[in-house]
């Protein structure tokens, strides 16, 4: 048992009880399917460290202070709601009311089960006055019906027949932890809910409220199932912000109160109180008529299909693969059913950044959601499309072409104040549309083409064209730009930036090639497309001659140095040291030139990734969990196969070891999608360029075992592999083109194909700024 948590494949399970860490189990025990999000709260509502119940995209607006405002300035921002809790059934032993920090805990723990989705309790409890219940729970968020959870809880009395009261509650406007000083947490928001109506009727309840500012509406609905062999009382009774069914019971020795509650949650900007209360209602009888058992089996079933298709297997490091584990069951939680909405940065098990989506989403978690479960990956740009409007509203309003999407959102509006970071990380269009490229490669989904997918081409690649000019030499440069690393803000020709706009401009010349009926109606003239092509092949790409190092963006090598020694329990320095500092020296906050190399890796020749990652990784601070996945990859692709184990523990446990101090708030959803990466594209060494799908695996001397699956089109294939060779078998569909180490070959059902793995040239790594090296578990 390590970090609290027993190791196994497919469990995540705590024993014990430990208040000083609510916050981190409640986050690592969420439940979600990408539209109902529970955080792992106990039934008894304390003790508590920050109860959270999460719809996606249901938010309320705030202002954003400035002390000086100016033209462009995003005008409000947007923080994600903690709605009706219909989680609490409070439990009372003989008028004592249930919890864990008085009398005294028996047995405790809990477990988080990725096969069948549930969270799991057992507890047996003894009261101050020495009463002795044994209780079980099981809950889940539903992955087949979208707007249902449920809970079946059971009490059971031991040594001697006792009263038990449960009460069952929807709670609103629950009151939340006002958060700190961290940047990253959420702001505070007070009593956010406006009551529209309550109702309650034999054991269903229902309260339906509004936001004061955003003007969205919420229905929250609870039903219940009794079972007891004798009678119990039971009473309902609802108020603006609480509908409560209270379950009274004389339970004998060896006899079980049980309650299984159902819940149902919808929300909308547009339809009616009545419509609302309408759709819960029937979404609450559909789960009372399926019942406890048949959900439970359905979401067993669910999850059968995405570990068929999506499961990854590692010999040689067990706690390393329940965490793979954990990360895959929680990047599905995150995007699952969302239904054309944003999969934010903490997915719905917390509040921080405020549940924004920012670009971690298509260039993280979507390629693991493309090759996996690709219907989530086309929900998720199904909503980039949806807020095309206001991409080319804003776009207009900083007076450029095209569509300039949002930094950081909840509905496609920018709501980042920070204008550095924000307005001018202009990189996030690109990786929307390289994303849609990349889903449109592995899927040819052309309903998704005719309706969004040309349309994000074409509209991202007008808004690069005009962003760009070029020089006098000829070179088509991109200025004031932020790229993924932080701490080099508002710079000329971002080397990253760059190649993204690059590979946006040339699928977007393919797109309107390939649909030139698409062409005309979004008014793409062959002049228009004939500019993005030259833009695209005059594109700066700055390079340090002396050096024979990219430079991250234009003259970063002739920064200054940053005393990393002097920074030794200083991390993160953006809570420690000014921006101004940090912009003018050379230090990364996170991996943005490495990140590149992998992103757009044929842009580089191998020589030049060996000297550009020795260059960079000691530079980099990784106070972003987006750093260690990506330096991950490229160092195995260069040979320092240990090091990228390292990185790549350092990623996939950001959450389960708390690396951050910050998982209260919520999960590092796309540090957890770079456990996929990591596997398959690190060890693996898959590479999709142009449609052209490589391996190149290799293994790390911890690992001694490596097994993925993948889906591309219609073909769904197995990757092994171990010290000395490779196995590729097709499980379903058309023979696949493929390579492995450079040697193509084209994989058919039935006729798997087995290839050895080139000798290594070992290299010594490159040193981590002083205060940041890889982490270590100990072992």
């Amino acid at each position: 048992m390590e970090h609290g948590f027993d190791v196994h494949p497919w469990q995540l399970r705590w024993r014990g009880i430990d208040v000083d860490v609510l916050g981190r189990t409640e986050t690592l025990f969420a439940l979600s399917n990408g539209h109902i999000g529970l955080r792992g709260t106990f039934e008894e509502g304390e003790p508590v460290d920050h109860p959270g119940t999460y719809l996606n995209g249901f938010y309320e607006l705030r202002g954003l202070p400035y002390a000086e405002s100016g033209y462009g300035y995003p005008e409000s921002g947007q923080t994600v709601v903690n709605v009706t809790d219909g989680k609490i059934i409070r439990l009372l032993v003989e008028d004592e009311p249930m919890d864990l920090r008085y009398g005294r805990t028996v047995e405790h723990e809990r477990t988080l089960d990725f096969r069948t989705g549930t969270l799991r309790r057992h507890t047996l409890w003894t009261s101050p006055t020495g009463r002795t219940v044994r209780i079980r729970s099981e809950r889940l968020v539903s992955f087949t019906k979208r707007t249902i959870a449920a809970i079946h809880y059971e009490v059971e009395p031991v040594d001697e027949d006792m009263k038990l009261v449960l009460q069952s509650d929807l709670l609103a406007n629950e009151p939340v932890p006002a958060p700190g000083n961290d940047p990253r947490l959420a702001a505070a928001l007070e009593s956010p809910l406006i009551s529209d109506l309550s109702a309650c009727r034999n054991y269903w309840g229902m309260l339906v409220h509004h936001t004061k500012q955003s003007g969205l509406h919420i229905a929250a609905g609870m039903d219940h199932e009794i079972d007891f062999p004798d009678r119990a009382d039971a009473f309902i009774r609802a108020d603006d912000d609480l509908a409560r069914l209270t379950v009274a019971a004389n339970v004998p020795q060896g006899t079980k109160l049980s309650l299984t509650k159902y819940m149902g949650y919808g929300w909308s900007a547009r339809r009616s109180v009545p419509a609302l209360r309408a759709q819960v209602d029937a979404a609450l009888a559909m789960a009372m008529e399926t019942g406890w058992e048949a959900l439970k089996a359905d979401q067993i079933e669910y999850l059968e299909d995405f570990w068929r298709d999506a499961d990854v297997e590692l010999d040689g490091d067990p706690e390393l693969q329940q965490a793979v584990r954990f990360a895959l069951f929680h990047v599905l939680q995150a995007g699952a059913r969302g239904q054309s909405r944003a999969i934010p940065a903490k997915g719905l098990s917390g509040p921080g950044y405020d549940g924004h989506t920012f670009w971690d989403t298509e260039s993280f978690i979507l390629p693991m959601l493309t090759y996996t479960v690709p219907a989530a990956a086309g929900e998720e740009l199904r909503w980039r499309h949806s807020t095309m409007d206001k991409a080319k509203s804003r776009a207009a309003e900083l007076g450029q072409r095209g569509a300039m999407f949002p930094w950081r959102s909840i509905n496609g509006d920018e709501c980042s104040g920070y204008w550095p970071a924000g307005t001018a990380g202009v990189h996030v269009s690109a990786d929307i549309a390289n994303a849609t490229a990349r889903y449109l490669r592995a899927t040819d989904d052309e309903q998704f083409e005719t309706e969004c997918g040309v349309e994000l081409l074409v509209e991202t690649a007008r808004l690069f064209a005009g962003l760009g000019h070029h020089d006098v030499n000829g070179k088509f440069r991109i200025d004031g730009v932020t790229g993924p690393d932080e701490y080099t803000a508002v710079v000329n020709n971002n080397v990253f930036t760059n190649l993204a706009a690059q590979q946006n401009l040339r699928d977007a010349v393919a797109a309107v090639h390939r649909r030139p009926d698409l062409a005309r109606e979004f008014g793409v003239t062959d002049a228009e497309a004939a500019h993005w092509e030259s833009c695209a092949d005059d594109m700066s790409i700055p390079f340090d001659e002396a050096l024979g190092v990219h430079q991250q963006c234009e003259s970063f090598t002739l920064l200054g140095a940053w005393d990393f020694e002097a920074s030794v329990g200083r991390y993160p320095l953006l809570l420690n040291y000014p921006y101004y500092d940090l912009y003018r020296k050379q230090v990364v906050k996170q991996a943005d030139l490495v990140f590149a190399m992998y992103s757009f890796g044929s842009a580089f020749t191998p020589e030049q990734k060996v000297r550009n990652f020795d260059y960079y990784y000691p530079l980099t601070v990784r106070d972003s969990s987006l750093s260690a996945c990506c330096e991950a990859v490229v160092a195995a692709e260069v040979g320092y196969l240990d090091l990228s184990y390292d990185l790549m523990c350092e990623s996939v446990f950001t959450d389960l070891h708390d690396l951050h101090s910050n998982v209260s708030s919520g999960l590092h959803i796309a540090a957890l999608a770079g456990a996929w990466t990591d596997c398959v594209a690190g060890f693996g060494g898959m590479r999709d360029f142009g449609g052209n799908i490589t391996f190149a695996p290799r293994l790390p001397s911890r690992l001694t075992y490596l097994s993925f699956r993948m889906a591309v089109g219609d073909s769904k294939f197995v990757v092994a592999v171990d010290r000395d060779s490779a196995t590729y078998r097709l499980l379903s569909g058309p023979p696949i083109d493929l390579a492995h180490h450079g040697d193509k070959f084209t994989l058919q059902e039935r006729h798997p194909v087995t290839k050895g793995i080139p000798e290594l040239v070992k290299r010594e790594p490159p040193k981590a700024p002083p205060g940041c090296e890889p982490y270590r578990r100990n072992e």
